[in-house]
Protein backbone atom coordinates (compact mmCIF):
# COMPACT_ATOMS: atom_id res chain seq x y z
CA UNK A 1 0.00 0.00 0.00
CA UNK A 2 1.17 3.52 -0.69
CA UNK A 3 0.68 4.48 2.96
CA UNK A 4 3.78 2.42 3.80
CA UNK A 5 5.94 5.01 2.03
CA UNK A 6 7.10 7.88 4.27
CA UNK A 7 6.06 11.41 3.43
CA UNK A 8 9.05 13.32 2.09
CA UNK A 9 9.31 17.10 1.78
CA UNK A 10 10.44 17.91 -1.71
CA UNK A 11 9.50 14.44 -2.94
CA UNK A 12 9.57 16.15 -6.34
CA UNK A 13 12.02 19.06 -6.58
CA UNK A 14 12.75 21.23 -9.61
CA UNK A 15 15.38 23.97 -9.39
CA UNK A 16 16.26 26.32 -12.25
CA UNK A 17 14.69 24.07 -14.88
CA UNK A 18 14.82 25.32 -18.47
CA UNK A 19 13.59 23.77 -21.68
CA UNK A 20 13.73 25.01 -25.27
CA UNK A 21 13.31 23.65 -28.78
CA UNK A 22 14.52 24.53 -32.24
CA UNK A 23 11.56 25.25 -34.51
CA UNK A 24 12.02 26.29 -38.15
CA UNK A 25 15.57 27.36 -37.34
CA UNK A 26 14.50 29.52 -34.41
CA UNK A 27 15.25 29.02 -30.71
CA UNK A 28 11.94 28.65 -28.85
CA UNK A 29 12.11 28.86 -25.04
CA UNK A 30 9.32 26.79 -23.44
CA UNK A 31 10.21 26.83 -19.72
CA UNK A 32 12.41 29.37 -17.93
CA UNK A 33 14.05 28.95 -14.51
CA UNK A 34 11.29 26.74 -13.09
CA UNK A 35 11.50 26.14 -9.33
CA UNK A 36 8.87 23.83 -7.86
CA UNK A 37 8.65 21.53 -4.86
CA UNK A 38 5.89 18.95 -4.44
CA UNK A 39 5.48 16.90 -1.27
CA UNK A 40 4.35 13.29 -1.34
CA UNK A 41 0.56 13.19 -1.00
CA UNK A 42 0.08 16.67 -2.50
CA UNK A 43 -2.66 17.37 -5.03
CA UNK A 44 -1.77 20.02 -7.61
CA UNK A 45 -3.42 21.53 -10.67
CA UNK A 46 -1.28 22.91 -13.49
CA UNK A 47 -3.06 25.74 -15.27
CA UNK A 48 -2.21 27.83 -18.29
CA UNK A 49 -3.22 28.77 -21.82
CA UNK A 50 -2.46 26.51 -24.78
CA UNK A 51 1.22 26.80 -25.64
CA UNK A 52 2.17 28.15 -22.21
CA UNK A 53 4.43 25.18 -21.42
CA UNK A 54 2.23 23.22 -19.03
CA UNK A 55 2.29 19.97 -21.03
CA UNK A 56 6.08 20.28 -21.36
CA UNK A 57 6.26 20.69 -17.59
CA UNK A 58 4.12 17.58 -17.12
CA UNK A 59 6.34 15.60 -19.50
CA UNK A 60 9.43 16.66 -17.56
CA UNK A 61 7.79 15.74 -14.25
CA UNK A 62 6.93 12.34 -15.72
CA UNK A 63 10.44 11.74 -17.13
CA UNK A 64 9.06 11.60 -20.67
CA UNK A 65 11.28 14.57 -21.54
CA UNK A 66 14.47 15.87 -19.98
CA UNK A 67 15.14 19.56 -19.27
CA UNK A 68 18.09 21.38 -20.78
CA UNK A 69 19.36 22.75 -17.49
CA UNK A 70 18.70 22.91 -13.77
CA UNK A 71 18.29 20.24 -11.11
CA UNK A 72 15.53 17.65 -10.84
CA UNK A 73 15.23 15.22 -7.94
CA UNK A 74 12.44 12.64 -7.91
CA UNK A 75 12.00 10.44 -4.81
CA UNK A 76 15.68 10.78 -3.97
CA UNK A 77 16.91 10.20 -7.52
CA UNK A 78 19.05 12.79 -9.29
CA UNK A 79 17.33 12.69 -12.68
CA UNK A 80 20.19 14.38 -14.56
CA UNK A 81 22.59 11.64 -13.49
CA UNK A 82 20.22 8.71 -14.03
CA UNK A 83 20.75 6.33 -16.95
CA UNK A 84 17.98 5.73 -19.52
CA UNK A 85 17.32 2.31 -17.92
CA UNK A 86 17.03 3.90 -14.47
CA UNK A 87 14.61 6.53 -15.81
CA UNK A 88 12.50 3.82 -17.44
CA UNK A 89 12.41 1.88 -14.17
CA UNK A 90 11.29 4.96 -12.20
CA UNK A 91 8.54 5.65 -14.75
CA UNK A 92 7.33 2.07 -14.63
CA UNK A 93 7.43 1.65 -10.87
CA UNK A 94 6.54 5.07 -9.46
CA UNK A 95 4.58 7.08 -12.05
CA UNK A 96 1.09 6.48 -13.40
CA UNK A 97 0.02 8.43 -16.49
CA UNK A 98 -3.56 9.31 -17.42
CA UNK A 99 -4.02 10.98 -20.81
CA UNK A 100 -6.99 12.81 -22.30
CA UNK A 101 -6.88 10.52 -25.34
CA UNK A 102 -6.76 7.41 -23.08
CA UNK A 103 -3.87 5.83 -25.10
CA UNK A 104 -5.39 2.35 -24.83
CA UNK A 105 -4.35 -0.37 -27.28
CA UNK A 106 -7.38 -1.06 -29.46
CA UNK A 107 -6.54 -4.71 -30.11
CA UNK A 108 -6.39 -5.56 -26.41
CA UNK A 109 -9.23 -6.08 -23.95
CA UNK A 110 -9.65 -3.73 -21.00
CA UNK A 111 -8.11 -6.43 -18.81
CA UNK A 112 -5.02 -6.83 -21.00
CA UNK A 113 -4.58 -3.05 -21.31
CA UNK A 114 -4.47 -2.78 -17.52
CA UNK A 115 -2.19 -5.81 -17.12
CA UNK A 116 0.35 -4.53 -19.66
CA UNK A 117 2.50 -2.37 -17.30
CA UNK A 118 2.90 -5.35 -14.96
CA UNK A 119 4.18 -7.52 -17.80
CA UNK A 120 6.95 -4.95 -18.35
CA UNK A 121 8.06 -5.65 -14.78
CA UNK A 122 8.38 -9.35 -15.49
CA UNK A 123 5.34 -10.28 -13.39
CA UNK A 124 3.74 -13.55 -14.46
CA UNK A 125 0.72 -13.52 -16.74
CA UNK A 126 -1.45 -15.12 -14.04
CA UNK A 127 -0.52 -12.55 -11.39
CA UNK A 128 -0.75 -9.61 -13.83
CA UNK A 129 -4.27 -10.59 -14.84
CA UNK A 130 -5.36 -11.07 -11.23
CA UNK A 131 -4.07 -7.64 -10.22
CA UNK A 132 -5.56 -6.02 -13.33
CA UNK A 133 -8.97 -7.52 -12.64
CA UNK A 134 -8.90 -6.30 -9.04
CA UNK A 135 -8.07 -2.80 -10.26
CA UNK A 136 -10.86 -2.84 -12.86
CA UNK A 137 -13.27 -3.89 -10.10
CA UNK A 138 -12.02 -0.99 -7.99
CA UNK A 139 -12.94 1.48 -10.75
CA UNK A 140 -16.29 -0.21 -11.31
CA UNK A 141 -15.50 -2.04 -14.57
CA UNK A 142 -15.00 -5.65 -13.48
CA UNK A 143 -17.88 -6.79 -15.68
CA UNK A 144 -16.33 -5.07 -18.72
CA UNK A 145 -12.90 -6.69 -18.38
CA UNK A 146 -13.10 -8.58 -21.68
CA UNK A 147 -14.43 -5.64 -23.72
CA UNK A 148 -12.13 -3.83 -26.13
CA UNK A 149 -11.87 -0.02 -26.01
CA UNK A 150 -14.13 0.41 -29.07
CA UNK A 151 -16.95 -1.29 -27.13
CA UNK A 152 -16.66 1.07 -24.15
CA UNK A 153 -17.96 4.59 -23.58
CA UNK A 154 -15.58 7.52 -23.12
CA UNK A 155 -16.02 7.42 -19.37
CA UNK A 156 -15.41 3.68 -19.28
CA UNK A 157 -12.26 4.03 -21.40
CA UNK A 158 -10.97 6.70 -19.03
CA UNK A 159 -11.62 4.39 -16.08
CA UNK A 160 -9.61 1.68 -17.84
CA UNK A 161 -6.81 4.20 -18.36
CA UNK A 162 -6.91 5.10 -14.67
CA UNK A 163 -6.87 1.43 -13.68
CA UNK A 164 -3.82 0.94 -15.92
CA UNK A 165 -2.12 3.94 -14.29
CA UNK A 166 -2.81 2.60 -10.82
CA UNK A 167 -2.20 -1.13 -11.19
CA UNK A 168 1.51 -0.76 -10.43
CA UNK A 169 0.78 1.17 -7.21
CA UNK A 170 2.54 4.37 -8.31
CA UNK A 171 3.54 7.08 -5.87
CA UNK A 172 2.57 9.79 -8.41
CA UNK A 173 -0.33 10.13 -10.86
CA UNK A 174 0.19 12.59 -13.72
CA UNK A 175 -3.01 13.39 -15.59
CA UNK A 176 -3.22 15.55 -18.74
CA UNK A 177 -6.77 16.89 -19.12
CA UNK A 178 -8.19 13.56 -17.86
CA UNK A 179 -11.81 14.74 -18.08
CA UNK A 180 -11.54 16.86 -21.23
CA UNK A 181 -13.50 14.41 -23.43
CA UNK A 182 -16.11 13.48 -20.83
CA UNK A 183 -19.57 14.75 -19.92
CA UNK A 184 -19.88 16.66 -16.65
CA UNK A 185 -21.30 13.77 -14.61
CA UNK A 186 -18.64 11.30 -15.75
CA UNK A 187 -15.94 13.93 -15.27
CA UNK A 188 -17.04 14.41 -11.66
CA UNK A 189 -16.97 10.65 -11.08
CA UNK A 190 -13.42 10.44 -12.47
CA UNK A 191 -12.27 13.30 -10.25
CA UNK A 192 -13.93 11.70 -7.22
CA UNK A 193 -11.96 8.52 -7.91
CA UNK A 194 -8.62 10.31 -8.33
CA UNK A 195 -9.13 12.43 -5.22
CA UNK A 196 -10.10 9.37 -3.17
CA UNK A 197 -6.83 7.71 -4.14
CA UNK A 198 -4.94 10.88 -3.23
CA UNK A 199 -6.70 11.13 0.12
CA UNK A 200 -6.79 7.46 1.14
CA UNK A 201 -3.47 6.18 -0.26
CA UNK A 202 -1.40 9.42 -0.27
CA UNK A 203 -0.79 9.10 -4.01
CA UNK A 204 0.58 12.43 -5.25
CA UNK A 205 -1.85 13.84 -7.83
CA UNK A 206 -0.78 16.34 -10.51
CA UNK A 207 -3.39 17.35 -13.09
CA UNK A 208 -3.08 19.61 -16.12
CA UNK A 209 -6.49 21.19 -16.65
CA UNK A 210 -8.29 24.14 -18.22
CA UNK A 211 -11.28 23.59 -15.92
CA UNK A 212 -11.36 25.94 -12.90
CA UNK A 213 -13.84 23.64 -11.13
CA UNK A 214 -11.31 20.81 -11.20
CA UNK A 215 -8.52 23.13 -10.07
CA UNK A 216 -10.62 24.20 -7.09
CA UNK A 217 -10.80 20.60 -5.87
CA UNK A 218 -7.02 20.28 -5.61
CA UNK A 219 -4.88 21.67 -2.82
CA UNK A 220 -2.48 23.67 -5.00
CA UNK A 221 -2.79 25.72 -8.18
CA UNK A 222 0.34 26.16 -10.30
CA UNK A 223 0.12 28.60 -13.20
CA UNK A 224 2.35 28.37 -16.27
CA UNK A 225 2.46 31.57 -18.30
CA UNK A 226 4.97 32.19 -21.10
CA UNK A 227 7.27 29.54 -19.70
CA UNK A 228 7.26 30.97 -16.16
CA UNK A 229 5.80 28.88 -13.33
CA UNK A 230 4.23 30.43 -10.24
CA UNK A 231 1.98 29.19 -7.48
CA UNK A 232 -1.35 31.01 -7.38
CA UNK A 233 -3.17 29.05 -4.70
CA UNK A 234 -2.31 26.72 -1.81
CA UNK A 235 -4.94 25.43 0.62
Amino acid sequence: MMTDTPTLPGFISLQGIGKSYQLAGQHLAILNDVCLSITQGDSCSILGASGSGKSTLLNILGLLDLPDCGQYHFAGHDIFNASPDQLAAIRNQQIGFVFQSFNLLSRLSALDNVALPLSYRGISRHESVEQALRMLEQVGLGERAQHRPADLSGGQRQRVAIARALVGKPSVILADEPTGNLDSTTAQDIMDLLLALNREQQVTLIIVTHDPHIAERLNRKILVRNGVVQEVGHL
